[in-house]
């Protein structure tokens, strides 16, 4: 077995990578942003590396992957699974492991504190892959901070095809994360890259879509050929802020953003479907039974002051048209999953998407955006 030594240019869909006592820590949030963070939550979230991999072309059919992942136990809620990591060949996915151990992190959700213990290292091992000279991907799993640590495989291993793709940079909750989705290499957003052959950078943090500035700060820093913001399911289920100060918000984190983009396409896109919060408020709660979650809506729907997915999409779609920006579209998130979707594909916990419900939305954004006004665009 041969090690290649990781260095921080070789993984892709970060925005930047720290080195720890172990390895490499990926980030999707700078340094600067990460110092403004209001509690912990964001700062496991923005380390969770989604959309972050590994590539590289080599003709080993043996290839593994030394990482000490850090497993997240919230107080309250049941264990999750192991994290995944995905190995794709030519595009396709071939091998799918998960690595046991590691480090634990405990929550406190009431405090948003955490005590972390810490773990072994362990291997994501791939074999036998196919023989002959080929480009592997590994992504990192969307919802288990992962250090990287050694890359061995027996044969060596060549720098990553530049494969001439525009950069998509997209900025959502935890369904853009991918909370419901199988795998890393296919949440909704990476299935609707490798639909649209685009190098996707994805800034989906559960629970965190906020119109923080210092993430509008990210996106305006971060290059890119095409924009997308999912904004609102975060804003309602937190109860963050009423009608009055959302439409401002929006119109300042789109100030930011187009600081550094001034003419790229930037798609604009409201909630998806999700009954709970049509028409009621927040803040949401979670109910547990049988080592089930269960979302809900507890907020008064008779308060107009009060933020629903319906009234920010109304907002949204007046923003859009306030702004007066060519290159700027707004995309109603029920044209991606919506009612009849729900009847169908229902949301498992009545908040996230479904493995089945990941695609039917990644299928349906690749037509509309990518089919649509991003496939005009000339970066």
């Amino acid at each position: 077995m041969i090690t290649t030594p990781i260095e921080a240019g070789m993984l892709r869909g970060a925005l930047e990578v720290e080195r720890t006592d172990v390895g490499l820590l990926p980030h999707r949030l700078p340094t600067a942003a990460r110092r403004q963070f209001p509690d912990g939550y964001l700062a496991r979230m923005e380390a969770m590396p989604s959309g972050v991999r590994l590539p590289f072309r080599t003709e080993a059919t043996v290839v593994e992957l030394d990482v000490r992942p850090t497993k997240a136990i919230v107080e309250g809620f049941p264990a999750g699974p192991d994290g995944v990591y995905d190995l794709l060949v030519d595009g396709r996915l071939t091998s799918r492991t998960s690595v046991s151990g590691g480090s634990v992190q405990t929550v406190d959700m009431t405090t948003f504190s955490h005590v972390t213990t810490p773990g072994p290292a362990g291997t994501a091992r791939f074999a036998p892959l196919p023989a002959g000279i080929k480009d592997v991907e590994i992504w990192l799993p969307h919802n288990e901070i992962t250090e990287v640590i050694a890359l061995r495989t027996n044969a060596p291993v060549l720098a990553a095809a530049d494969r001439d793709q525009r950069v998509w940079l997209h900025h959502g909750s935890s369904i853009s994360h991918g909370s419901g989705a199988d795998g890393p290499s296919e949440t909704w957003p990476a299935l609707a890259a490798a639909n649209a052959h685009v190098d996707l950078v994805n800034l989906g943090f559960g629970g965190n879509a906020m119109l923080d500035p210092f993430t509008a700060r990210a996106l305006r820093d971060t290059a890119a050929d095409l924009i997308s913001v999912k904004i609102g399911i975060n804003l309602t289920n937190a109860d963050l802020m009423r009608v009055r100060a959302f439409g401002p918000a929006v119109h300042g984190f789109l100030d930011t953003v187009r600081e550094g983009h001034p003419t790229t396409p930037l798609l604009v896109v409201s909630p998806l479907f999700c009954p709970i919060h049509e028409d009621t408020p927040g803040p949401g709660a979670a109910d547990i039974k049988d080592g089930q979650v269960r979302f809900r809506a507890t907020g008064d729907p008779s308060d107009p002051s009060r933020l629903t997915l319906n009234i920010i999409r109304a907002q949204l779609d007046r923003v859009a048209e306030q702004r007066e920006d060519a290159n700027l579209q707004f995309l109603d998130g029920r044209e991606l999953y919506g009612d009849a979707d729900y009847a169908e594909l229902p949301l498992p916990d009545e908040l996230h998407p479904s493995v089945d419900g990941h695609r039917r939305i990644a299928e349906r954004f690749t037509k509309l955006a990518f089919d649509g006004p991003f496939a005009r665009a000339t970066g």
